[in-house]
Order: structure tokens, then C-alpha cells, then sequence
């Protein structure tokens, strides 16, 4: 008959393999203070962190650390997230950071609580996200 396959579902959870993967890899850049950009969606959640001048140094998002679909979107996806930045932010001797955050997803205060938790200091939280003013036309009435 044959061997029996055994299929393993993915996204379940936070795959440790890709976080390992990434941890492995050793920045070489050494600052001192940062800008930690968060964008939560209602899909996703991604957090980079630059210098002062703007140049990426370290970024994640739910969907790279393993999380699939509907997972992606939730608080716990965006704590992980934090952690991560924040775990790769000692590596490089990150000390004091601010932070700027945009949009409405589920994850904006939870990437805020596991960056801080980590042992960088939070210097000032500001909210960017974009609010339309008026919006575009709205679409005219259906006829029946």
C-alpha cells in the first residue's frame, strides 16, 4: 500500500525557524538612538527601526516571523513582532528610541509594550495615521 504521509499544517503560530534564522543574522551597525515606524493594519502588522536620519537597520512584520492569514492581524502576532525588534535593537546597542505610529490594526499598542519591555527607553509616541479630510465622491444610488 505504500507509506502513510504525514502532512504538516503551517500557521498555526510563530514559526521559530524563521525567527532563528533572522536573529542569526548580525547587524553592523552600533547606534544609540533610533526611530521605531509601526504600521498596523487590519491584515498585518510591520515595525521598522532607522536611525535618526532615516535609514533602515532593522525591520520585521507578522507575515515574515511565520504568521499566515487571520493570525497575522492579532495582538499576540504584533507582540512578537516587538520582541523580535526589540531582542535585534540590544544586539546593536540601541538605548533610547521614538516611535511613530500608523494606522487603526489591533496590533499598535502591543508592539509598543514588548519594544519597551525589552529595555529600550521610549522617548516620545506619535500618531501619524493618515485621516482623509473629505474622502473621495461616494457612489451614486443604485437604480432598482
Amino acid at each position: 500500500m505504500g507509506k502513510k504521509r504525514i502532512i504538516k499544517k503551517s500557521g498555526r503560530g510563530l514559526d521559530t525557524g524563521r525567527k532563528d534564522r533572522a536573529m542569526s543574522k548580525v547587524n553592523k551597525h552600533h547606534i544609540e538612538k533610533g526611530v521605531l515606524h509601526v504600521e498596523a493594519t487590519f491584515n498585518n502588522t510591520k515595525a521598522v527601526l532607522t536611525d535618526e536620519k532615516g535609514n533602515a537597520v532593522i525591520s520585521s512584520s507578522a507575515g515574515a516571523l511565520g504568521f499566515s492569514g487571520a493570525r497575522k492581524s492579532t495582538p499576540y502576532a504584533a507582540a512578537k513582532v516587538g520582541e523580535f525588534i526589540g531582542e535585534k535593537s540590544l544586539m546593536i546597542g540601541l538605548k533610547e528610541a521614538s516611535v511613530i505610529i500608523r494606522g487603526v490594526g489591533a496590533g499598535r499598542e502591543s508592539v509598543l509594550r514588548a519594544f519597551s519591555g525589552k529595555g529600550v527607553q521610549i522617548r516620545s509616541i506619535r500618531d501619524v495615521t493618515p485621516v482623509p479630510h473629505n474622502g473621495p465622491r461616494p457612489p451614486k444610488p443604485r437604480r432598482v
